[in-house]
């Protein structure tokens, strides 16, 4: 009997759609588990965002929630200082709840902490008329301005808080303690250790009698937490860490505007790597402790080591507390071939390569502002 003609493609059909049929089979096969690996990676990865940054953590960190911020800024903050594991999932897991009812304030959490406590704690809050104790150190405050306000806000005396401050034994127990103080702040030509290194923001305290130590410790803690941020920057700039917020503390000085910090930082970096002094007048001023718009000539002989007129390199350590703007553009400087700048009394910064065009810009808004304290 011969064979069916039509058979032989018909099983030839048949084989292509069980391959088929197996291929299809595989294919959803590996889709399921896909997105089944999917589901259950992205399960753990949301439930490992809630469970506590660092369980076995026994830091507490003081952070600050501004009044107004929702929870992607609030969960922005706390990823940021290493509260918790991811801001965004915060946001989301906030909102599912349906929480809300977050107070601006002050708190100390720990990365130890889970998501729920964080909340809890968030929304329980310390309201600001509950503080016993408030106040706030604006960016480039000097460090007398600083014991002045501590002492005016608190029960201590200026000259117990100076006399702690001063204190060597102390110092050099504060240097132990934390990584941003080093051996510099004890060089013999500081004039103040701790000049620089207590963070210009606000405190709050719920004590009454609160320790001038705690007070000064916690100022040290928001500077550490602060540089931390930049660990990397630091690491690769040329300089430590007291010559940047040295420089930071020039440019919080000098620059008004936001846009003038990281060009300033340029400048001064410009200044240092052609070895010319740096020059700048809030130095001057800090030389002769006095507040000054304009140096006089009899300033600029001022053998101070901070007279960066007379002095090169840096001056001996910052001469104010930098706030994180101007710490960021001393890590961060604009580059340019300007060698000079002059800070006007109303803010504006005018900038020059050459000192022939910089003599002139001094000459006319110097002349102008004297004209005008004479009227």
């Amino acid at each position: 009997m011969e064979d069916d003609p039509k058979k032989g493609p018909l099983m030839e059909k048949e084989k292509q759609a069980k391959v088929v049929r197996k291929i299809i089979f595989i294919t959803l096969a590996i889709l399921v588990v896909v997105i089944a690996a999917v589901s259950i990676g992205g399960y753990l990865y949301i439930s490992s965002a809630l469970e506590p940054a660092d369980e076995q953590s026994d830091e507490s960190i003081n952070i600050e929630i501004p009044i107004g911020s929702n929870a992607a800024a609030i969960g922005e903050i706390l990823e940021e200082e290493g509260v918790i594991k991811n801001g965004t999932i915060f946001q989301y897991y906030v909102r599912y709840n349906n929480e809300s009812g977050f107070q601006a304030g002050e708190y100390e959490l720990s990365p130890s902490m889970d998501i729920d406590q964080i909340i809890q704690e968030l929304k329980e809050g310390i309201v600001e008329q509950e503080y016993a104790i408030s106040f706030i150190i604006p960016e480039g405050t000097w460090y007398e301005d600083i014991v002045s306000t501590i002492s005016e806000e608190t029960q201590h005396e200026e000259s117990e808080i100076r006399t702690q401050l001063q204190e060597e034994e102390y110092v050099e127990e504060l240097i132990e303690q934390y990584n941003i103080l080093t051996e510099d702040i004890l060089a013999d030509d500081i004039r103040y250790p701790l000049e620089g290194y207590l963070f210009p923001t606000k405190y709050n305290f719920l004590e009454e009698d609160v320790e001038i130590t705690t007070i000064i410790e916690r100022m040290i803690e928001r500077t550490q937490e602060n540089m931390v941020k930049f660990s990397e920057q630091v690491e690769e700039n040329d300089y430590s860490i007291h010559e940047i917020l040295a420089l930071a503390s020039i440019v919080e000085r000098e620059a008004r505007e936001q846009e003038d910090r990281p060009r300033i930082a340029g400048v001064l970096y410009n200044r240092l790597d052609e070895g010319m002094r740096l020059e700048v007048d809030p130095t001057v001023s800090y030389a002769v402790g006095e507040h000054n718009y304009m140096t006089s000539n009899e300033d600029l002989e001022s053998e101070s080591p901070y007279n960066t007129y007379r002095f090169e390199g840096f001056p001996p350590g910052p001469i104010a507390s930098p706030g994180t703007p101007s710490v960021e553009a001393v890590l961060n400087p604009e580059e340019s071939e300007d060698l000079y700048f002059y800070a006007r009394h109303n803010g504006e910064v005018i900038y020059n390569e050459t000192y022939e065009e910089h003599r002139e810009v001094q000459e006319q808004y110097r002349s102008e502002w004297i004209e005008a304290q004479e009227e």
